[in-house]
């Protein structure tokens, strides 16, 4: 499967089919989780309405970590077996799991104006979790500010790996350290201490960010490969003229 995407045009072939489906998928997903989440799931015993943030906050640090693994997968493939759609993968997710973490933020400050008195403070989980916004941010500017192409590849994976090692930091963060951050309440030992109420929604929200990553994912790619297709076309008739 993994060879075979490596061709461009088997893979241009195989998204034609699936980005629609995927962008059903989440539209379908959203439809359905975010009422549920925002309206029709009961409050929180302590928060009240407040906890309805957690609908698109938590699936929104999920992902953003989660993209941001599989970057780090594309990009060690890329610069160890030089796969040809490797790096065009990691480079493709870059935006969207900056989007995400920045979502992710943003409405964690939504949510702890009112849960812990202030928008901000330097919580472990919060300064990681920003770490992983800002090398986001750093492995984009690194794709457009390196004009050789494969040069900045290289560099921008192995900026992304070595970024990978923030990832268990902001997981653990809360059982590392004493933080006004609350420990994780779906993943511990013991199971969930979601009600069903609320886990239903949680879930379907959370597959509707990963549905959309993976219609993005599928469109950016898309234009990178067309966009090199007409690099080449025009390198290729400067050559001839």
């Amino acid at each position: 499967m993994i060879a075979g995407m490596a061709n461009p045009q088997r893979f241009l072939e195989f998204s034609g089919w699936a980005l629609p489906v995927a962008g059903v998928a989440a539209l379908a997903l959203f439809a359905v989780g975010l009422p549920w989440g925002l309206h029709y799931s009961p409050p929180d015993y302590q928060q009240g309405e407040m906890v309805r943030v957690m609908y698109v906050h938590v699936p929104a640090a999920w992902w953003s970590m989660g993209i941001y693994a599989f970057m780090a997968g594309a990009s060690f493939v890329s610069l160890v077996w030089r796969h040809a759609l490797a790096d065009v993968a990691a480079r493709a997710a870059a935006p969207i799991g900056a989007t995400y973490a920045a979502l992710c933020l943003a409405t964690g400050s939504l949510w702890g104006a009112p849960t812990w008195g202030t928008w901000w403070v330097w919580d472990a989980r919060l300064t990681s979790m920003l770490v992983l916004f800002l090398t986001y941010l750093g492995y984009l500017a690194l794709t457009f500010a390196i004009e050789d192409a494969e040069r900045g590849a290289r560099i921008a994976g192995v900026l992304c790996l070595a970024g990978a090692v923030n990832l268990p930091i902001v997981h653990f963060s809360v059982e590392w350290w004493s933080t006004l951050h609350q420990p994780s309440s779906f993943i511990r030992s013991g199971g969930s201490a979601l009600h069903p109420a609320m886990l239903g929604p949680l879930m379907t929200m959370a597959g509707a960010y990963a549905a959309a990553f993976a219609a993005l994912l599928f469109a950016n790619m898309r234009a990178e490969i067309f966009r090199r297709r007409a690099l080449a076309a025009q390198r290729a008739r400067a050559r001839a003229a």
